[in-house]
């Protein structure tokens, strides 16, 4: 059998291949009123989709666990039950098509209030529906960057509980796995990160302290998440930095910390923190961040990257890279990724019977 089309356990979670999705904001949630950040037919349509071309995992985007935390005003939230109700709807429809839900709860911190990407993306004020951008530090991300407030102490732990509360609502919605966005430059990974976290309490400065944010969030989400069913984290193995920033050293030390803590897989990918850092982007360029998780700190891994080709993903999995793959773009090209890969490697899939006519 195909190495790609093995299924996979973590806890009591069987999840049929290893073709996953990665978690890509589609900003296309309402922005105000009772319906704000609740998903609607465009996330149900984009979802199912890839569902019935037979994906073994759906990591539905990145979800904002409080109305400041979103990315843009567009963003969907898990902070109320109307949020929690549209959802169910996906997770519905996934099951039924012997895919795994899971989502991924997010908050943005100095990242936030910005435009949808195909306007630009910037950061927008009060008269485009914007907000103030919270952070560990008032440092912006860019130069024109409206500087973030400092989060005190209190609004820390407050923030804490908005990952507890999103992941029982996740839970309510039908999710079988729940993973926390610790990546991109996004708010946990602005804590990890010595270049945007320049606190001198007990959260910045010494790794220890750097980290406490996320392990105290992680302890949060896995006190409520179901001992039987499986919590990843998505991490930046590197920040891309010459100096200054988040280390793939960093990244294997706390990976073993996240293990202890009751983290299952590692969703690893790469910078995101700070503007203009030189990238070797190409084919699979992330892939040795997670087999260094992998083989180091003896964590699961998913690996995500300019993964798109069928014989690419299968030897990532067969040489023990990794234990899975995440697609993002390729899957927005192409929904039906998984059942021409199982063809073409010889690997089985799910199809749904209306679909029976395309093997």
């Amino acid at each position: 059998m195909s190495a790609l089309f093995e299924p996979y356990t973590l806890r009591s979670l069987t999840i049929p291949n290893r073709v996953w999705m990665a978690p890509m904001c589609q900003y296309s949630a309402e922005v105000f009123g009772p319906n704000a950040g609740v998903a609607h037919d465009w996330h149900f349509a984009h979802y199912a989709a890839r569902a019935a071309g037979g994906t073994g995992l759906i990591l539905v985007e990145a979800t904002a666990v409080s109305p400041e935390g979103r990315i843009s005003p567009h963003d969907l939230g898990i902070w109320n039950d109307t949020q929690v109700a549209a959802l169910r709807r996906i997770t519905d429809f996934l099951k039924s098509q012997h895919t795994v839900p899971g989502i991924q709860i997010a908050h943005a911190g100095r990242k936030a209030s910005t435009a949808q990407p195909w306007k630009g993306g910037k950061q927008v004020d009060e008269s485009e529906h914007g907000w103030q951008p919270l952070a560990p530090s008032p440092v912006p991300f860019a130069a024109d960057d409206r500087t973030p407030a400092e989060l005190t102490v209190e609004q820390i732990e407050e923030i804490v509980g908005q990952f507890r509360a999103a992941a029982l609502r996740a839970l309510d919605a039908g999710f079988e796995v729940v993973e926390i966005h610790g990546a991109h430059g996004y708010l946990i990974g602005e804590f990890l990160s010595p270049h945007a976290n320049k606190r001198t309490d007990a959260y910045g400065g010494s790794y220890e302290n750097r980290t406490r944010f996320a392990l105290e969030v992680v302890d949060a989400v896995r006190e409520v998440w179901p001992e039987d069913k499986p919590l990843f984290f998505r991490i930046s193995a590197t920040d891309w930095l010459e100096e200054g920033g988040w280390t793939a050293d960093d990244t294997v030390r706390f990976a073993s910390v996240l293990k202890e803590h009751g983290v299952d897989l590692l969703d690893v990918s790469t910078g995101g923190l700070a503007p203009k850092v030189s990238i070797p982007v190409g084919p699979s360029y992330q892939v040795p961040f997670a087999t260094r998780v992998k083989e180091e700190a003896g964590l699961p891994v998913a690996a995500v990257g300019l993964i798109t080709e069928p014989e690419q993903a299968e030897k990532i999995i067969a040489n023990g890279e990794a234990d899975a793959v995440l697609l993002g773009r390729e899957l927005l090209r192409n929904p039906s990724f998984a059942r021409l890969a199982a063809r073409e490697l010889g690997g089985e899939v799910h199809v749904p019977d209306q679909y029976h006519r395309s093997v």
